[in-house]
């Protein structure tokens, strides 16, 4: 499943950027290939589609793609279609969260198809753990605070996600976090959840970096901005570099950025971020002694 689906964003990516440089809109683009505007849309974000080569084809000369370009598009196409056909066979060509897309947020599936073919993350979160790092249940409080009247079979379906999803540590992936001190104020459940959520924190290691931005900090970026996570791909088995995409989370949803522009904004709180944060020894000394107060 990741090696299709790393190759169908690197595929999408290319396709995109020879739609923009030719000026041609999504509208234009799917009236020519006969299909949707959504299909379109679909396949440049790295979804897969039902384009035929035929209809690849159309599109490339459409975008006026020199030899070079369409050399390489195609060469990525033959990619997606025997990554696709390999996994079709092996009977995995569906995420872990398939089974739960009732459950959760509708962009929030994208997230998690990102999340499991990248090779790193950055995130910054100001008032609570980060999914992947969260307790059972620190998690089931959360849950409970958001949708109190869940069924006990849907509470026990989310959680069985958020560990599915935590399977992505164990893959070599790197996790770079950051945490507001106020996440360590915050509690979502009793004294206790809390207390066995930050003594787990503190004993996170491996390839997970976890640091506590102070209330002491100073003017920083964070204090002016939402959650957010960086997520990194590694290159595509065609060698083609893969752009980083940015989940940004509001209060009442969450967009997805990958223009360059906004893209170092980021990157810009990020440097900040580092700059004003304890250390991983300072974070877990603090992170420690939070947990023994709240065990008191």
């Amino acid at each position: 499943m990741t090696g299709s689906t790393v190759s169908r964003r690197a595929f999408g990516n290319l396709i995109r950027e020879l739609r923009d440089r030719a000026g041609k809109t999504l509208l234009a683009a799917g009236l020519e290939a006969e299909v949707s505007r959504m299909t379109i849309q679909r396949m440049e974000d790295g979804w897969a589609t039902k384009i035929s080569t035929m209809q690849l084809g159309s599109l490339l000369d459409f975008y006026g793609a020199d030899a070079g370009s369409r050399s390489e598009a195609l060469a990525l196409w033959g990619e997606v279609r025997e990554q696709a056909k390999v996994e079709r066979l092996q009977g995995n060509s569906k995420g872990f969260w398939k089974s739960y897309t009732d459950q959760i947020a509708p962009n929030f599936p994208k997230f998690l198809r990102l999340e499991s073919i990248a090779e790193s993350v950055i995130t910054y979160q100001p008032t609570m753990i980060p999914g992947l790092l969260q307790t059972p249940g620190y998690r089931r409080a959360i849950i409970s605070i958001n949708e109190p009247g869940l069924s006990a079979v849907d509470m026990e379906r989310r959680l069985e996600l958020t560990e599915k999803r935590k399977l992505v540590l164990d893959t070599g992936f790197q996790l770079e976090a950051f945490i507001s001190e106020a996440v360590l104020c915050h509690l979502p459940g009793d004294l206790a959840v809390m207390a066995d959520q930050l003594r787990n924190l503190a004993e996170i290691g491996g390839t997970v970096r976890l640091r506590v931005v102070p209330f002491r900090a100073g003017p920083h970026r964070g204090l002016t901005m939402q959650g957010f996570s960086l997520l990194q791909f590694p290159d595509s088995t065609h060698g083609m570099p893969l752009p980083p995409v940015v989940f940004a989370e509001g209060a009442l949803g969450s967009t997805f950025h990958e223009h360059e522009e906004e893209l170092s904004e980021y990157r810009e709180a990020i440097e900040n971020l580092r700059t004003v944060a304890l250390s991983e020894e300072g974070s877990r000394d603090l992170m420690l002694r939070v947990a023994k107060e709240y065990a008191a």
